[in-house]
């Protein structure tokens, strides 16, 4: 399919550059302008962090409006990891690791480890959390935890499939949209991704910086763009990366009937890339994958639709060896292989995962005694696939919420989400249900605070700098066909298809690595057609992935597993 389109690119160490043509980009509105300039610029008392090594700390009070620049203020936390060659410094890159409700600070953090010593060595690496996020001031919709828990424990499941599980998430939605529109008002009214661009404008200023060097993940490639269009000329470089269609997810008056996170098309990606790791899961047959089918006239594929069909039904109860049986149902299955279709090396724990509810589901032929370790493993990958939030008071779900709910345009009713969810399939099919969900609590008559200037577009502005937009073919969060349509809008920018697999591509192979690091560093654009295809593909044999991705370490001095692990620890599934 993709791979016959694709062609490795040779010589990465060498990857082939265009300097972004000069041409005069788009201005900053006055409005705009006056917005963020009227704001002193803060002075940045750095210290020590303890809790990070050579890091540096520092917090700022900016506007909690800036309509009203000396009234309300909200606190916000940074992290900056110096550069380490500080007479050859080139300035700053800033860092959003996605979510929203991704920790900055704890991302920026990781920098010695995510990036080159071309970056780290010329440019301080800082991350702001954003307004209501992680260490700044947070966003608190219930004055104390047991009010909070009550209403989240309706919403304790990873999505609800039954009518009585609808009604009770339903209701759970709308007393967190409720929630937040009253108590927590003050700071959920002020969360749009527009006041976080303003922000980071201020802090820019702050740090010395003529313009913005930044790059974003996820719903990070929301907030690059959101910057972009908002202070297009005051973009040094920007590179954004498993990217989100910036009008799919603001909504216009034509679509706001349709839920924010189906306009969205994650469910579609997810399942694009389901069928095809079940498809490579065929082609090598049940020696290398552990789920491949094994009659004639059945494929991989069909195989997980019977396994998915009995388990909307009915949960399976497995009883271990351990004697203490529990069920695993539907929704938690989905939520389980979406979590493994995030890993660029997730082919084998996804179909281990399937292969263990398979031998438990009876649906087996001349099923035998399931093995004492099979029965270990699913204990260990199941028995606590459910999570509860956190105690005392946990601000995850809020701090997600407050983000997507003031962004974006969406129905007014709860009610709306069912025959929405009925219409997105089959192009969505088992995954448009979760990620549907995760907006009900922005039904527009229960979450009623919004943020007025809060920004929609339009989204085509061209930059000063360039913007390199990378997509992810095999994305299950953030579809190829949203960073194609936002590489079509802003006018400055150049598209990088990755054939790779997981959540983002950064990490993936040297081709990407390079690609980020020279639009970074240099100011310049990979050539246009630019195609990367990733070290680990599914069900190859493990030491070619290795030794693909130690190549790529030593091309590009950037170790793999430590861009994936820094970025799956601000992700779950149905986040950005």
């Amino acid at each position: 399919m993709l791979a016959a389109l694709l062609c490795l690119v040779p010589g990465v160490g060498n990857l082939p550059t265009a300097r972004a043509e000069p041409a005069p980009s788009d201005k900053t509105s006055a409005k705009e302008a006056k917005r963020v300039d009227s704001v002193p610029t803060p002075r940045l008392n750095w210290y020590p962090c303890n809790d990070y090594d050579g890091a540096q700390c520092a917090t700022v009070k900016l506007p909690l409006d800036y309509d009203k620049p000396n009234g309300a203020k909200v606190e916000l936390a940074l992290l900056k990891m110096p550069a380490t060659d500080p007479d050859h410094k080139v300035g700053s890159i800033f860092v959003n690791p996605g979510g929203p409700g991704g920790s900055a600070v704890d991302f920026a953090a990781s920098a010695p480890y995510l990036f080159n010593r071309s970056i780290t060595g010329k440019f301080d690496v800082i991350g702001i959390d954003p307004r209501g996020i992680g260490s700044s001031d947070q966003v608190t919709c219930f004055p104390d935890a047991r009010r909070q828990q009550r209403v989240l424990n309706k919403l304790d499941m990873a999505f609800p499939v039954k009518n009585k599980q609808v009604t009770r998430y339903s209701s759970g939605s709308e007393e967190l949209g409720k929630a937040c529109s009253d108590y927590g008002k003050k700071l959920a009214g002020a969360m749009s991704t527009a006041e976080d661009a303003r922000d980071m404008d201020v802090i820019r200023r702050a740090v010395g910086d003529r313009q913005l060097t930044y790059i974003g993940f996820s719903y990070g490639t929301y907030l690059g763009q959101v910057y972009a269009t908002m202070f297009p000329d005051r973009v040094r470089s920007m590179v954004i990366d498993g990217v989100l269609d910036p009008v799919a997810w603001a909504g216009t008056a034509a679509t706001r009937d349709t839920p924010q996170t189906l306009r969205v098309p994650s469910g579609e990606g997810s399942y694009r890339a389901l069928k095809e790791m079940l498809r490579r899961c065929d082609a090598v047959g049940s020696k290398k994958c552990s789920f491949a089918s094994t009659v004639d006239d059945q494929t991989t594929l069909q195989k997980f639709d019977a396994l998915a069909a009995l388990m909307r039904k009915k949960p399976i109860v497995i009883d271990d060896v351990e004697g203490n049986p529990y069920s695993v149902d539907y929704a938690t299955m989905i939520s389980t292989v979406l979590d493994d279709l995030y890993d660029p090396a997730g082919s084998e724990p996804l179909t281990d995962n399937l292969s263990l509810l398979w031998k438990f589901s009876g649906l087996e032929k001349n099923a035998v005694a399931i093995p004492a370790a099979d029965q270990a493993a699913a204990r260990k990958r199941f028995g606590r696939a459910a999570k509860p939030y956190g105690f005392p008071y946990d601000n995850s779900l809020e701090a997600f919420t407050g983000v997507l709910c003031t962004d974006s345009m969406n129905p007014s009713k709860v009610s709306a989400w069912p025959p929405a969810i009925k219409q997105a399939d089959p192009a969505a099919k088992y995954f448009g249900e979760l990620w549907a969900w995760s907006s009900a609590p922005c039904a527009g008559s229960t979450w009623t605070v919004t943020d007025e200037d809060a920004y929609r577009g339009p989204f085509d502005k061209k930059t000063a700098g360039p913007v390199l937009v990378i997509g992810d073919y095999w994305d299950p969060a953030t579809n190829y066909k949203s960073a194609v349509a936002a590489a079509g809008l802003l006018g400055n920018s150049r598209l990088l298809l990755s054939d790779s697999w997981g959540h983002t591509a950064y990490g993936t192979s040297a081709c990407v690595n390079q690609a980020v690091t020279t639009t970074l560093r240099s100011v310049k654009l990979p050539a246009k057609g630019t195609r990367c295809v990733g070290d680990v593909q599914p069900f190859t044999d493990p030491q070619t992935p290795e030794m693909a991705q130690r190549r790529t370490q030593r091309v590009t001095g950037i170790d793999p597993a430590a861009v994936d692990s820094a970025l799956r620890d601000h992700r779950m599934p149905g986040r950005f």
